[in-house]
């Protein structure tokens, strides 16, 4: 009786098997081989299905699914190639870092943590998977200030002109909602491959002045930063929109469509999406001081920030100056000496952790220890004012909207030039080859 049963147990086991071996069900697959990484098919489905999600809510056509599907693939391959650089030079965001992300996320929607994660489960996502997003978003953010910012010099003729532009005409009392569409030519073209680029940007303008949507259109045929957000830009104002922008808007009205215009990096077109007043009159400024303390091999995280927890009680009970503390510890060279000063700035020069902190305190309040690119800080907001941004701008002012134009004129060319020296091969499924 014993031996009868393991013969039916054994050759069910032999038919499941076999079953098995008969119909093989695939569940993912390696669509790009990215330098030494990949690219998933699961990966790129995930992002289509979110594309087409964020498309239905905006109540906003797509292109056909091959046309979205090169997008994405490209969106992926740049994103890859980004993290990719982060590995190679050790840029990580630990978990404290990014639990003191989240933390800010949520007070900025006025709630708790284990609210929000309830929040984002009941939308049926998941938390984990949310915040490995935010942590792969961190990540990018700081490798393109890192590989860019270098890349960017503002001298101060290019300071002092725009100052005196400023005082002369004022910060333009218009801002320009841009839409971009970039048909690539490849570097060193020859004269077919800038004849089929001119020919293709033709064929766009013409279905555009024709009335096809800008939106879907970019979508499916533009190459530049913005195609999977329909190629449209965030307002901006003259003075910190690409120069490219900037030569081309100036007195267009609402509707304008421009182009086809061509630079080092192929043609662009260029319609005018909306415009609008200026929005910011006032530019807000804060007064704050801080105290760094930088990991190293000899000064873990943990200890880092034990030391500041142990420096705020000190302070908050009276044992302690802040400003001493600062002047004998923090390891920013440029306010250390001062006490930690950091006097009056725009809160959006600096890093979005340490901004976003300030944002969250009130007048005279301390920080809890939190970590940026930079650091582990303790912050004191110690003021806050309005200061009027057309009557006086400063060369703070002129050199962070110098800044932003170049940083994003260089941060496609950074793009550019790390996606043209990558070994990218797409691999077709097997029922499209051949």
């Amino acid at each position: 009786m014993k031996h009868s049963k393991k013969m039916i147990f054994a050759l069910l086991a032999l038919a499941i098997s076999h079953t098995s071996v008969a119909a093989p069900v695939q569940l993912d697959r390696v669509s790009v081989q990215i330098n030494d990484g990949i690219i998933l098919e699961s990966e790129i489905k995930n992002m289509i299905v979110t594309v087409r999600a964020n498309a239905k809510a905006a109540n906003q056509t797509l292109p056909s699914e091959d046309a979205l599907r090169t997008q994405v693939i490209e969106r992926l391959i740049l994103t890859h190639l980004q993290m990719q650089m982060a590995e190679r030079i050790g840029l990580q965001i630990g978990d404290l870092q990014l639990d003191q992300t989240i933390e800010n996320i949520a007070k900025e929607q006025k709630m708790t943590v284990a609210q929000m994660q309830q929040t984002i489960e009941s939308e049926g996502s998941s938390f984990s998977q949310y915040r490995e997003q935010l942590r792969q978003e961190i990540t990018l953010g700081e490798i393109q200030r890192i590989q860019v910012q270098r890349r960017i010099q503002v001298s101060p003729q290019e300071i002092s002109g725009l100052v005196k532009l400023i005082e002369e005409q004022g910060l333009k009392d218009v801002e320009f909602q841009i839409g971009h569409i970039l048909i690539e030519i490849p570097s060193n073209p020859s004269s077919e491959q800038l004849e089929n680029s001119s020919r293709r940007a033709d064929i766009v303008l013409k279905r555009l002045n024709d009335g096809d949507d800008f939106r879907s259109t970019a979508i499916a045929a533009s190459s530049g930063p913005k195609a999977l957000e329909g190629g449209i830009w965030d307002f901006m104002n003259i003075n910190e929109m690409p120069t490219l922008f900037a030569e081309v808007v100036n007195g267009a009205k609402k509707g304008d469509i421009i182009g086809p215009i061509k630079s080092g990096s192929g043609f662009h077109i260029i319609k005018v999406v909306d415009t609008r007043g200026l929005q910011t009159q006032e530019v807000s400024e804060v007064k704050s001081r801080h105290i760094l303390l930088k990991p190293s091999p000899i000064l873990s995280e943990e200890r880092a920030k034990a030391m500041l927890e142990n420096f705020l009680t000190q302070v908050r009970s009276g044992e302690a100056d802040f400003a001493k503390l600062a002047k004998q510890y923090s390891e920013d060279p440029g306010s250390g000496a001062k006490g930690g000063e950091l006097g009056w700035a725009d809160p959006n020069i600096y890093v979005p952790e340490f901004s976003q902190t300030l944002a969250n305190l009130n007048e005279g309040q301390y920080s809890e220890p939190f970590r940026t690119s930079h650091g582990w800080h303790i912050v004191q907001l110690e003021s806050r004012r309005k200061t009027d941004a057309t009557d006086q701008f400063n060369s703070n002012r002129a050199h962070q909207l110098i800044f932003r134009r170049k940083f994003n004129e260089e941060l496609q060319n950074w793009l550019d030039e790390m996606r043209s020296e990558a070994y990218i091969e797409i691999i077709e499924p097997e029922t499209q080859r051949g």
